[in-house]
């Protein structure tokens, strides 16, 4: 995988020339730090390096007008007492003679790497820039921000390389219009203008905070369903980490290792064509360790386990609702809840402004010490951690010719002592003829190294009569040698083990299970969509909030007899699947199973975006009424389902089932 790292390192130049308590914060130690700490954890060598160059005025012209243009060009000669008075006229803005080249090189930054994914000399990358853009307008610096360098970027991309449109997501720190910069656009049902209508998304955060789950769970239930619908072929990250735990400005508790999740989430769209592109973040310590969780994800590597309860916060649900509400007329994939939820728009008076957080006063140390902590943690976690030197093995009974896989993956050929296989073998008759003991000796032996930790992710076959019996083993294996919660995802004809405790260890998940249904909280069966869109609302409404939720330390995905995947459909699940657990995945195939689904596997498993699942299509009023059945018997139990208000309307199981802001066919998408 080629990941690019944008930079260049007078971007440093620019600096506060005079004393600004409100300015000082956005200074150059953001850049060296972060990328000191790219060179510390050995990945900026892992990328492919390109030095940012200047954009050119006529491409600063594609966002912002001539006049602005011309304004920022003569600050180069302005002497210091000038700059401050030019400042002033400005909200949260500081000059330097340097200004206008580090910004014509942030911008520049970034139109160079979304021309190396879209030429496809990338997959991926991050520019790592300053000033930052996402604040700036046509005419007119704001809040640290001089051109808005992911909007050039988007405008490039459309103009250059015939992308048609843009979906805007952003989430931000709102509370209901007392916090800077005091938009009533920025609120949920500001959704855009005229034929653009629905294709700007804002989530505000009413509250400050807001922590890992509340971030996830706006991936889940409002940004991906939406990007899904929306299909793009390029997805910009505007990166702030001023959402980060630490972060003066943001005031938020987002981990770094979070942002390693969002990145993750976000490569399943687009043919994992993203862009990243470096805006706010103001703590030095927190900024870095996030930006370098995003490269890792860009890289592929397996992102850490979420620390913290995942229970999103009262506040962040009433704001998903609310925005749900408001894209509902917009997008097929949130009408697809069966129910309306409620609009709640801000109503509060704006004259009532947050009051700033000061330095050195209780609530800053508190969050401060607070913020240590998390980081700190962290650091533990990496080392206890590390990178694997085998990211994914392949353990066949027989390779075949066709089989295509990465050049990086291991294709095992081990297999567990012949004591062992043959003690766990007695558990189930058919496990005991050659062919499937010979698979289980192959699929123990990959088991292992991933609970040793020598291997992060694999892929085994097993004979399509042992398929249910070596699951049983796999899970009784994990639960007896290290793996503490065990979430199992078998899609197709495979029962739960009947005598498998019901303790809390393990989440058993069945889809193309009979009929929707949840004996317990760790039980839940429900039937295969037949829809793209009833696939994916089921992964994202259900699957992924239970595995989010469960937080496991290992994930088993078995395609036992009549699945009914498509390979798309299966590597999408293997893929999102990989966030929850760390990456550790095991996936176990039917012998039977084409070479095709194996490598594509392989492939994901290692950190590639899946392929597209094709057209969207609605899901089936069946499939939407086991999906708020489900929902609304677990959400009690499992808060990153909740979401809607009145999922709980349906108290009965349901019937057994036997592009462009003109066109969203070619887009482009913007995250902030």
């Amino acid at each position: 995988m080629r990941t690019a790292l944008v930079y260049h390192e007078d971007m440093t130049a620019a600096q506060l020339l005079w004393e600004d308590p409100e300015c000082e914060i956005e200074r150059p130690e953001r850049l060296t730090a972060a990328l000191e700490r790219l060179r510390q954890w050995g990945l900026e060598q892992r990328c492919l390096q390109l030095a940012a160059r200047e954009a050119s005025e006529a491409e600063l012209g594609l966002v912002h007008s001539p006049e602005y243009v011309s304004l920022l060009r003569g600050t180069q000669t302005l002497s210091t007492r000038e700059l401050q008075a030019l400042s002033g006229q400005y909200d949260a803005v500081y000059f330097h003679p340097s200004t206008f080249h580090c910004a014509r090189l942030a911008a520049g930054a970034a139109l160079q790497l979304v021309d190396a994914v879209l030429t496809g000399a990338v997959h991926n990358g991050l520019a790592l820039v300053r000033p930052p853009g996402h604040h700036s307008q046509r005419a007119a610096a704001n809040g640290f921000c001089v051109f808005n360098n992911v909007a050039i970027a988007a405008k490039h991309a459309k103009q250059r390389h015939g992308l048609h449109s843009v979906l805007y997501f952003s989430w931000h720190r709102y509370e209901h219009g007392h916090f800077w910069p005091y938009l009533r656009e920025s609120d949920a049902d500001a959704v855009g203008q005229g034929q653009g209508r629905g294709f700007t998304v804002n989530l505000p955060w009413n509250q400050v905070g807001m922590g890992n789950a509340d971030y996830v769970a706006a991936f889940l239930h409002v940004l991906l369903p939406v990007a899904f619908e929306f299909d793009p072929e390029l997805v910009l990250i505007s990166a702030g980490f001023d959402s980060a735990i630490g972060d003066p400005e943001g005031q938020m508790r987002a981990t770094p290792e979070c942002f390693s999740h969002l990145t993750q989430l976000l490569q399943v769209l687009a043919g994992g064509r993203v862009c990243a592109v470096l805006e706010g973040g103001y703590h030095l310590e927190s900024l870095s360790q996030s930006v370098c969780m995003v490269v890792k994800a860009l890289l592929g590597d397996p992102a850490l386990p979420l620390s913290g309860p995942m229970e999103p916060h009262h506040s962040a649900l009433e704001s998903i609702q609310s925005v749900r509400a408001a894209q509902n007329p917009h997008w097929k994939s949130l009408r697809q809840q069966g129910s309306t939820p409620i609009l709640n728009p801000s109503t509060y008076s704006l004259e009532q402004r947050a009051s700033p957080v000061s330095p050195g006063g209780p609530k800053f140390k508190a969050a401060e010490a607070q913020a240590s902590a998390a980081l700190s943690s962290l650091l533990d976690q990496l080392h206890l951690n590390p990178t694997l030197p085998v990211r994914t093995a392949v353990a066949l009974t027989a390779l075949d010719a066709a089989l295509v896989l990465p050049a990086d993956v291991l294709r095992q050929e081990g297999s567990a002592p012949q004591e062992e296989t043959r003690a766990w073998a007695r558990l189930h008759e058919a496990l005991a003829q050659d062919k499937a003991l010979t698979a289980l000796g192959k699929v123990l032996h990959l088991l292992n190294g991933i609970l040793d930790g020598q291997v992060s992710s694999g892929i085994a076959a097993t004979p399509e009569p042992a398929a249910a019996p070596t699951l049983d083993v796999v899970i009784r294996r994990s639960l007896s040698h290290g793996a503490r919660r065990l979430l199992c995802v078998a899609v197709g004809q495979l029962d739960r083990p009947a005598d498998l405790a019901d303790d809390g260890r393990n989440l058993w998940l069945n889809i193309r299970g009979k009929e929707a249904a949840a004996p317990s909280m760790f039980q839940v069966s429900v039937p295969l969509p037949g829809t793209t869109g009833g696939f994916v609302n089921c992964v994202l409404a259900l699957v992924l909030p239970l595995a989010y939720g469960f937080q496991p330390d290992l994930v088993l995905v078995a395609l036992g007899p009549a699945h009914g995947l498509q390979a798309p459909q299966a590597a999408l699940l293997a893929s999102l699947l990989r966030g929850p657990a760390g990456g550790r995945v095991l996936v176990l195939l039917e012998q039977g199973s084409t070479s095709q689904l194996a490598g594509i596997l392989a492939r994901v498993l290692q950190g590639e975006a899946p392929p597209g699942l094709g057209p969207f299509s609605m899901a089936s009023p069946e499939d939407t009424q086991a999906l708020i059945y489900l929902r609304g018997q677990l959400e009690a139990e499992w808060k990153m389902l909740q979401v809607a208000e009145r999922l709980h309307q349906f108290a009965f199981p349901p019937a057994t089932q036997k592009r462009s802001s003109l066109s969203a066919s070619s887009p482009t998408s913007v995250v902030s």
